[in-house]
């Protein structure tokens, strides 16, 4: 499925500018205008080229300079959030070729839901205007594996970030894919983490059910530097 993901996102990048390459030929006034009328599915495609563009060593570092950091002083307008994990082999802004302004992240190890990530994420869709949220898992994840290694106990304030994963890691147990149990159970964390977002948010939730917000799972592979859309 990832192949298929990268070849269809390629094409699109072949036939299309980016959206960060057209937003650099706008005034800043129009770049700051136009944002948030990226609807969700022109944002996901948007990341998958990005994505796309990183994988294959052609990243373009787009909003990175002075003078476009200048105009966010006054606001912000990110086309998507990503509720990722907190691992430093995964900063969203690259993986996805993005720069200063275009995403609203929310790291946390083993990119779970507390309170706190689902406010911060309330906050991106409410006030924002975000209307694509991404949870981006990715394998070999520690946490994941820290929760697999101990049984789904740990000490300290770990703990709570095991018990937010050890349901997942039992459901990959009883349902085991074809990646081992680790990776297996990080495409079930994320897709847990997505629903309870809607399932512990009504903000999140009536905003799904109108059709305002998307919200979608993506697994990062550490090898290839590719994402995976499920």
């Amino acid at each position: 499925m990832r192949s298929a993901v990268i070849g269809t996102a390629l094409a699109a990048l072949l036939v299309a500018p980016p959206l960060a390459a057209r937003a650099k030929e706008a005034p800043p006034s129009a770049q700051a205008e136009a944002a948030p009328a990226v609807t969700p599915d022109a944002a996901l495609a948007e990341l998958q080229r990005g994505n796309v563009r990183f994988v294959h060593g052609k990243a373009t570092h787009p909003h990175d300079t002075a003078k476009f950091r200048a105009t966010l002083a006054t606001g912000q307008h990110p086309r998507a959030a990503i509720l990722g994990c907190a691992d430093s082999r995964v900063p969203p802004e690259l993986v996805f070729d993005e720069g200063l302004g275009d995403l609203f992240v929310v790291r946390v190890a083993g990119n779970v839901a507390s309170a706190l990530d689902i406010g911060s994420v309330e906050y991106a869709v409410e006030h924002l205007g975000v209307n694509l949220v991404v949870v981006l898992g990715h394998h070999s994840c520690g946490a994941v594996k820290a929760t697999v290694d101990s049984g789904g106990k740990a000490e300290g304030n770990i703990g709570a970030i095991v018990e937010e994963i050890a349901p997942a890691v039992e459901q990959a147990r009883h349902s085991p894919g074809k990646e081992g149990l680790v990776n297996d159970a990080v495409h079930v964390n994320a897709h847990r983490t997505a629903e309870a977002l809607a399932a512990k948010s009504p903000i999140l939730a009536e905003a799904v059910e109108a059709g305002k917000l998307k919200i979608v799972v993506g697994v990062y592979d550490l090898a290839s530097g590719a994402v995976e859309f499920e």
